[in-house]
């Protein structure tokens, strides 16, 4: 159908503001506010969630509020399409800086701020510039068939906020309520942030336990998902943790000989050495292929749309110069591909990222540009079939990245190009940019899909989007470095062993002890970032602060991924650390395909997995993240989906769930207001002594053993499921969450 038919609730020709500075300052605040809180998802349990319902649900009532407080005129409608189009960039760029950033510590190089930023800003601005010329085609030609279900929704929230609807109290009092509840739990130790059961003491089965991680952000974001993702990420969690481990404790138990990749005895192994040494490698062969599988059942979709948005852009490039309405109007298409040039080639130009103007850069330069526009096309097409929460954007990073990884080695085996360390940077760097570039182009595609049912301007959204990556990069990248920085371990109990090391300190650069005990510790020492690939003299991967000799003082275990449990003092510090489940995978396909050496058969049974629920028409990906991530993650979001199940049963309807729905709006509120709790309490371990003050464990006032009671912390999530399930079933509210 074409855009003809198309009634927008602001004409063609009416002229309202739209594109003014304080919707775009409003916008790219809470682009950055989402944005951290989804950095803190992505590294936790690997996904977030659309942030374009809130973004567009506050933007209404905060202007509304700030015109009744100082008499200035009401913003329009098509200005809070404007703060949620900024905004939208910010949730989009974290997830994708979250995924392949960390991926730097696992092979030996820093996340300096040169690398985060570069790759986070061009990457950003090329996946919105490359959607650009497929706005046509996807949003205007195919408006009927593309149902873009969040951008619908969000169009919605604005026309209701201009009509004087008002829901924004969810998102308030959900914010609220998660962030207390995170900065309680997590900061003042009123009550534990975990949960444990043995069943080798419940019901004899050795090697399996039940655990959940209370936390607000992912009960909330089990209850967006809905029930039938949850449920199939948390039975990959169940294969993995009560089937696959106990079976390797039964028949590992009486081997007398280690089993690789694992260099101890099963027997001796604990529950997470068992999940490191080998279900993590099955999980990885699970999301790779179900990655893969995911991209080839939309191979239709993207050979379609690739062929037709050439054909719209062959039609455009020879139009009659006929005057364009103010809602066709684009960013002219000359820009749009000499900014692209102009990205890439900067991109080759720093040198922090292994591409430079040799054979090596042409060849990523053209992977990046190629790579680039068939991703981005892809996601653009997915996020109006499934939406942009529910984008593989994880599976169309891996199928780059193995790519990438065999073009590359195929060169190398022809002499083209060495295959070195400095070439895992490359392969990187050329997943990073299209990574973020493919996150962009689909949130840019939805933002575009609401402006065109609320009558808005493109070229305006494509400047705002624009203008909130630009700022959202740069913030999200800092913030990526600061929650790294703030939580990693010095551990000098680590290095006792290597006293006697000597390792080159030839170019290294110098730094100090940052954080935790040792932080008074103002020597400076050399830093030497030691990758997998160049393990010498016993010394295991990782970053380590070296003396004046080579000698390793401080192992700098990363809060990203870090390997260390306690620290130097006894005290826990894996409450602080992130698994950052989807990051392993990209180290191991980069370390596995350059370096020819992986643990194969481990990771084609994870292969196996994805395969095998595929053929039995099961959905690969979300089992296979299950898989991957500690059952720890999964169960709170199977608990999110099982609230939202309820609801749905109590309503008698198997339709999809309005994306404005109060209980959608209030878990928006859990995400946010529990993420930015945590990385807020991230922050302030640059502060020991603020920690120490604030924690109630350290009063003799407070009884220790609450926060050690089980039931007593289960019972404090359980009250925030509640009042989820109250809500959802029109509590609090005039009438019951419906549907649109």
């Amino acid at each position: 159908m074409t855009d003809e038919v198309h009634k927008p609730f602001i004409s063609e020709d009416q002229s309202i503001p739209e594109l003014t500075w304080f919707p775009i300052v409003m916008g790219a605040l809470l682009g950055i506010i989402f944005g951290a809180s989804s950095m803190y998802l992505v590294l936790k349990v690997g996904l977030t969630v659309s942030a374009s319902i809130p973004v567009a649900v506050l933007s209404i009532t905060l202007f509304r509020a700030i015109s009744n407080i100082t008499g200035v005129r009401k913003t329009t409608i098509l200005e809070n399409n404007i703060v949620q189009t900024t905004g939208s960039a910010g949730e989009s760029l974290a997830f994708a800086v979250g995924l392949i950033m960390p991926a730097l510590l696992l092979l030996g190089f820093d996340i300096d701020v040169v690398r985060v930023m570069t790759i986070s800003v061009f990457g950003g601005l090329l996946g919105i510039l490359l959607m650009i010329p497929l706005r046509q085609s996807f949003i205007v030609q195919q408006h009927d068939k593309l149902t873009f279900p969040e951008g619908r929704a969000c169009a919605e929230v604005l026309i209701a906020g201009e009509k004087g609807g008002s829901t924004a109290k969810f998102v308030f009092s959900g914010f609220g309520i998660g962030f207390a509840y995170q900065f309680l739990m997590q900061a003042v130790h009123l009550w534990g942030d975990f949960a444990k059961l043995s069943l080798q003491k419940v019901i004899g089965l050795k090697g399996a336990s039940l655990s959940m991680e209370l936390s607000p952000s992912l009960l909330g974001v089990g209850y967006i998902i809905g029930p039938r993702i949850a449920s199939i990420m948390v039975a990959g969690g169940v294969l993995a943790y009560l089937v696959i481990s106990p079976l390797i404790v039964y028949f590992g138990d009486s081997l007398e000989t280690p089993v690789a990749p694992g260099t101890q005895l099963i027997r001796d192994m604990g529950e997470d050495q068992i999940r490191n040494n080998y279900i993590l490698y099955i999980g990885a062969g699970a999301v790779a292929a179900g990655g893969i599988l995911s991209m080839l059942k939309a191979m239709p979709v993207i050979i379609g749309a690739m062929i037709t948005s050439f054909r719209d852009l062959t039609a455009k490039s020879s139009g009659s110069g006929v005057q364009v309405k103010r809602t066709e109007l684009d960013l002219p298409l000359g820009l749009v591909f000499s900014g692209s040039l102009i990205l890439v080639l900067a991109l080759m130009m720093v040198p922090q990222l292994g591409l430079g103007f040799g054979f090596t850069g042409f060849v990523a330069a053209l992977m990046i540009v190629v790579f680039g526009f068939l991703f981005v096309t892809v996601a653009s097409r997915l996020t109006g079939e499934i939406g942009s929460s529910s984008n593989p954007i994880s599976g169309m990073t891996v199928a780059t990245l193995l790519l990438t990884c065999l073009i590359l080695l195929g060169l190398g085996s022809s002499g083209l190009l060495e295959i070195n360390k400095e070439i895992k940077l490359t392969a990187l760097t050329i997943a990073g940019v299209v990574c973020i570039a493919s996150s962009n182009g689909g949130s840019t595609a939805q933002a575009l899909k609401t402006g065109h049912l609320v009558g808005a301007t493109p070229r305006s959204q494509q400047i705002a989007i624009l203008i909130g990556a630009l700022t959202s990069a740069l913030v999200v990248g800092l913030v990526l470095l600061a929650m790294n920085e703030a939580n990693s371990t010095y551990s000098k109990n680590a290095v006792k062993e290597f006293s006697q090391v000597r390792l080159p300190t030839d170019g290294l650069a110098k730094d100090t002890v940052h954080s935790g005990p040792y932080a008074t510790d103002k020597t400076e020492y050399f830093v030497l970032n030691l990758g997998r690939a160049e393990i010498d003299q016993d010394v295991p991967p990782g970053r380590y602060l070296l003396d004046g000799n080579g000698t390793p003082v401080y192992l700098v275990d990363p809060a990203i991924n870090g390997r260390l449990k306690e620290d130097d003092f006894g005290n826990d510090v894996t409450k602080n650390k992130f698994d950052a489940p989807k990051t392993v995978l990209m180290q191991l396909i980069i370390d596995g395909i350059l370096d020819r050496r992986l643990p194969w058969s481990l990771v084609l049974i994870g292969v196996l997995i994805a395969v095998t629920l595929e053929l039995s028409g099961v959905a690969s990906l979300p089992f296979a993240v299950g898989v991957y991530l500690p059952l720890a993650a999964s169960t709170p979001i199977f608990v999110g989906g099982a609230v939202r199940w309820v609801i749905d049963r109590y309503r008698k309807s198997q339709t999809a769930e309005d994306d404005s729905s109060p209980a959608m709006l209030l878990s928006s509120g859990y995400i946010a207001g529990g993420a930015i709790a945590a990385v807020l309490i991230s922050f302030m371990n640059f502060q020991p002594g603020l920690i120490s003050m604030l924690d109630a464990k350290a009063y003799s006032w407070f009884p220790s053993s609450l926060h050690d009671r089980m039931d007593l912390s289960m019972i404090s999530f359980l009250l925030l499921a509640l009042i989820l399930l109250v809500v959802g079933l029109g509590g609090f509210s005039k009438s019951p969450d419906r549907r649109s």
